[in-house]
């Protein structure tokens, strides 16, 4: 293994480490051997990763004498919902995964969620680890024990905080990702920039032809910043009450209502973030909270990093209206995290629907 780097998350629930760098897969048994004495191990991966990654991972395991269960779903979005859920549950239970039994989630975003949240839910909470292997995992939703499911309607509106034992990142898995998976994990790095570091968005700026070839050190460096700044926030706010963790949700309340349009089926994750990123950025410009280069530098940065910046055609009235099921919603008004400058951010419900409406009209 080439150098790597341990980040501590430091939570009241549960402590544990990110491990990040080159290589990081060939030790995981010994990563779940120092975090759980148990040896039976259900990985949930789905059929994109599974011959990629996973097979091989469980077969480590078994040498290690370990018995593994391997749990496969259909790669999607789709996946991410109750009916999967349920599959699970009932196969977990069928084949003898007990309390004592510890969930590796193997995948990207829908497979650490969905993974996360039957391990919260199956025989009151089972022991699980991340082992994200998409950009947008790496450096987001594998951090900080946000886990769940999709409504037909609202996007993560069923789920759980449940911190994993680990989280296990190898940045060389990025070299198998689709161009659109890549890309769509980058978005989620731009975010980090513009909430909360300066520096950090002008050296995303500063190495774009770096980022794109995939550089092993120039994406060690991302994820690695990317993982710091998501546990300072997680510490600060570990299940969403102070309001500090809301910052996370820059371009979310747009990019939510923008999959559930498009049924979750049209759109990654990522895309719909990018584009609601410049949505947020462009409702700042119409409530006088920042200036139009400053959207326009995101605008850049994001064509450059081959992000989409324009949502597809949908009704305004409508996507307005699914804003209203999201969990961002609360004492009957939604909540928005805008930008103020890059590297700051504001949240606020005091937003008019004629601005939230004339952004979606373009």
């Amino acid at each position: 293994m080439a150098s790597s780097q341990t980040i501590r998350v430091n939570l009241a629930e549960r402590s544990y480490d990110i491990l990040i760098g080159s290589g990081t897969l060939d030790v995981f048994p010994q990563f779940m051997a120092d975090r759980n004495s148990s040896t039976h191990v259900v990985i949930i991966t789905d059929s994109n990763v599974d011959d990629l990654y996973a097979d091989a991972l469980g077969d480590s395991l078994t040498e290690q004498g370990y018995e593994v269960q391997m749990m496969v779903v259909d790669a999607g979005e789709e996946s991410k919902s109750a009916d999967a859920a349920i599959d699970l549950w009932e196969t977990m239970l069928a084949e003898g995964a007990d309390r004592g039994s510890v969930v590796a989630a193997v995948g990207g975003g829908v497979v650490g969620d969905l993974a996360g949240f039957v391990a919260a839910t199956f025989a009151r909470g089972l022991a699980f680890v991340q082992v994200p292997t998409t950009l947008l995992a790496q450096v987001d939703s594998s951090v900080g024990g946000k886990v769940g499911i999709n409504l037909s309607e609202a996007k993560n509106m069923v789920g759980a905080f449940w911190q994993p034992m680990g989280v296990l990142v190898d940045v060389n898995v990025l070299g198998t990702l689709p161009a659109k998976e890549f890309a769509a994990g980058m978005a989620e790095v731009v975010k980090y920039g513009v909430i909360m570091d300066l520096d950090f968005f002008e050296y995303l700026e500063q190495n774009v032809d770096g980022i794109n070839a995939r550089d092993p050190e120039v994406m060690q460096k991302v994820v690695e910043r990317c993982c710091q700044l998501k546990a300072e926030v997680v510490e600060a706010d570990e299940r969403e009450e102070s309001g500090r963790r809301a910052i996370l949700n820059y371009g979310h309340t747009f990019a939510h209502a923008f999959e559930a349009a498009t049924e979750y089926g049209q759109l990654l994750h990522g895309e719909a973030v990018s584009m609601g990123m410049v949505c947020e950025s462009r409702l700042a410009e119409r409530i006088g909270l920042i200036d139009a280069a400053a959207t326009e530098r995101q605008v850049k940065l994001l064509e450059a990093l081959s992000l989409p910046i324009t949502p597809p055609e949908l009704d305004p009235e409508e996507v307005y209206r699914l804003m209203w099921h999201d969990k961002k919603v609360a004492d009957g008004k939604i909540n928005f995290v805008l930008p103020t400058k890059i590297g700051e951010t504001t949240l606020t419900s005091d937003v008019k629907s004629r601005d939230v409406l004339a952004v979606l009209e373009g």
